[in-house]
């Protein structure tokens, strides 16, 4: 399945291209552009979308989550990206969007006054937007092939911004149906990726030990 995280990046290069090229002309490394999109974006969400200030909120937030996009095209134009970076970078998204549905309950709980089973809904978005990106981290480092999914991170970004942004805007109910298409496709998504490894051709092959454990003889 082609998701956005694929099929999105050409038409995005129109932007992103220009803005990695003179940020790189300005001697910014794409880890320091990493680091510093994140710091940008955590302290939008955290701040912003516990006062109530939606619209805001999703507009600099989609911004500055651009230079996800933004960082890789630079380590590109340099020659090739870092294992490090890589590392660096999926770090980073994960605190992102750590602080973007933890602060989207925070607001639900005490500014919107949401039913319990809506901030159920986001707790479930929480949990499985780590988790999804975990299944796809830990296969493939088992030999796996993990490619597509249901919700990846760009479309969770945008139904989560769009959600509040319409809010913001006044929409009823536009975050309660963002989150619960979000809760029931990350779930979907979670089971998916667990199947693509269930069913790739290594998956019967034993494991490592982890270190320190005692291992057993074969029978």
């Amino acid at each position: 399945m082609l998701m956005l995280s694929v099929s999105g990046r050409k038409p995005a290069s129109v932007v992103i291209e220009p803005i990695a090229r003179t940020l790189t002309r300005l001697g910014l490394s794409p880890n320091t552009v990493t680091v510093a999109g994140t710091c940008i974006t955590i302290a939008i969400v955290v701040t912003l979308i516990p006062l109530n200030h939606l619209v805001w909120a999703a507009i600099f937030s989609a911004i500055f989550s651009a230079l996800d996009m933004v960082d890789g095209t630079m380590a590109r134009m340099r020659g090739a990206g870092t294992q490090f970076g890589a590392t660096l970078d999926a770090t980073c998204d994960r605190l992102t969007d750590g602080a973007l549905f933890g602060a989207i309950t925070w607001w639900l709980i005490y500014t919107y006054h949401a039913h319990p089973s809506l901030i159920i809904a986001s707790f479930v978005v929480l949990v499985t937007s780590q988790v999804i990106s975990y299944v796809k981290a830990r296969g493939e480092a088992s030999g796996f092939t993990m490619v597509g999914g249901l919700i990846e991170r760009p479309e969770r970004l945008i139904l989560a911004l769009g959600g509040i942004g319409l809010t913001g805007l006044g929409v009823p109910y536009a975050i309660d149906i963002a989150l619960w298409v979000l809760a029931v496709g990350s779930v979907y998504t979670v089971i998916q990726r667990l199947l693509m490894a269930a069913h790739s051709q290594e998956a019967t092959q034993p494991s490592k030990p982890p270190a320190g454990a005692r291992e057993f003889p074969h029978s």
